[in-house]
């Protein structure tokens, strides 16, 4: 675990997606070892009627498949989300469509939600020693590129039903940027006929099953107050049981000067940190508590993390920051909202 600030100079000489895939397999291997295994303090907390064991969980998006569940929970993370998944397997954007920007410790992907469908997914999800014992995941869906964004909500729907047994919860991910048109479906008439449907399908799905398996909605950074101030209207009328704030921003003031600043894709590292804890702060003040959230972008500290429980979030989620600082990220951000809850205990008994 201590090991990665040595290992990092190899991985960054490769090819950002070879090294992701090789940092995957590596953990994997290690931790069916027994070498690879760190504990957070117990940090016990109740969001969405789940009972996480600590606050600390990793994006969507590192882990589209599922495939390497096992290792990951090795480094201490209290849940863990995968995906994002379509209803059918699909390649993504064409290559290079992953870039580093070390000196802002960001990166930008167009991926386009490359993935090996849902029943790939959920395979993995039952055959994954993590969730047998008890440990929470989350399903993180979307639509296929080929699917007409005025067809999304059957794809959403399909994806739901394939990934409601298996989940603790589903994500609604509509704030990628790397799908064409998929950002539109958070505008209001869109998103209403969107949650409409799936809160629809969540209670035929709890009677079928025996389970009410909670819903999230994953939003984007690139949002004004406006837009925030629908958004919480719609969940709060449709009842959905979290917001995860945010995405990955298009925004690119911050980083202008790399040279990969004119990639397309979504940015995501310390940049966004800011812009996404404001939307997270608004989503707070509008919701007035009513709605869990679940705080991600930019988390690079421990620090980072505490400030986005202060600006509103319940669960805390991790990504760019792990492949620029490795395991002790997520053991540093366990203690840092460990030490908080108990600030927090303290003040208020």
């Amino acid at each position: 675990m201590n090991l990665y600030p040595l290992i990092r100079p190899l991985l960054f000489s490769l090819p950002p997606e070879t090294a992701h895939k090789l940092s995957l397999n590596s953990l994997e291997h290690a931790a069916k070892l027994g070498l690879a295994r760190q504990k957070l303090p117990a940090d016990p907390v109740t969001v969405m009627g789940i009972d996480f064991p600590n606050r600390v969980g990793l994006a969507a998006g590192l882990d589209k498949d599922g495939d390497h569940i096992d290792g990951l929970a090795a480094l201490g993370f209290g849940y863990i989300e995968i995906g994002t998944v379509t209803p059918r397997a699909q390649p993504g954007n064409a290559q290079p469509r992953l870039f580093r920007l070390p000196a802002h410790e960001a990166l930008i992907n167009r991926f386009g939600f490359n993935n090996q469908g849902v029943d790939h997914l959920v395979a993995n999800v039952r055959a994954s020693a993590f969730v047998k014992n008890g440990g929470i995941v989350g399903i993180n869906i979307g639509k296929n590129a080929s699917t007409p964004i005025d067809r999304a909500n059957e794809d959403y729907l399909i994806a739901l039903d394939a990934a409601y047994p298996h989940a603790h919860y589903v994500t609604i991910n509509i704030s990628s940027p790397n799908t064409q048109n998929l950002r539109s479906l958070q505008q209001d008439d869109a998103l209403e006929a969107l949650l409409d449907a799936l809160k629809d399908r969540q209670e035929r799905l709890a009677d079928q099953h025996s389970r009410y398996v909670p819903l999230a909605l994953k939003i984007a950074p690139d949002l004004d107050d406006l837009q925030i101030e629908a958004i919480a209207t719609t969940v709060r009328r449709h009842h959905f049981d979290a917001v995860i704030a945010t995405n990955t921003t298009l925004e690119r003031a911050a980083v202008m000067d790399d040279p990969n600043a004119g990639e397309t894709g979504g940015l995501s590292g310390r940049p966004v940190f800011e812009k996404s804890t404001s939307v997270l702060q608004a989503l707070h003040a509008k919701l007035a508590g009513e709605i869990p959230l679940i705080g991600v972008g930019g988390i690079s500290s421990g620090s980072d993390a505490v400030a986005k429980r202060e600006a509103g979030a319940d669960l805390i989620q991790i990504y760019t920051g792990l492949i620029y600082r490795g395991p002790a990220l997520v053991r540093e951000t366990g203690e840092a909202l460990s030490h908080y809850s108990r600030q927090k205990a303290r003040q208020h008994p």
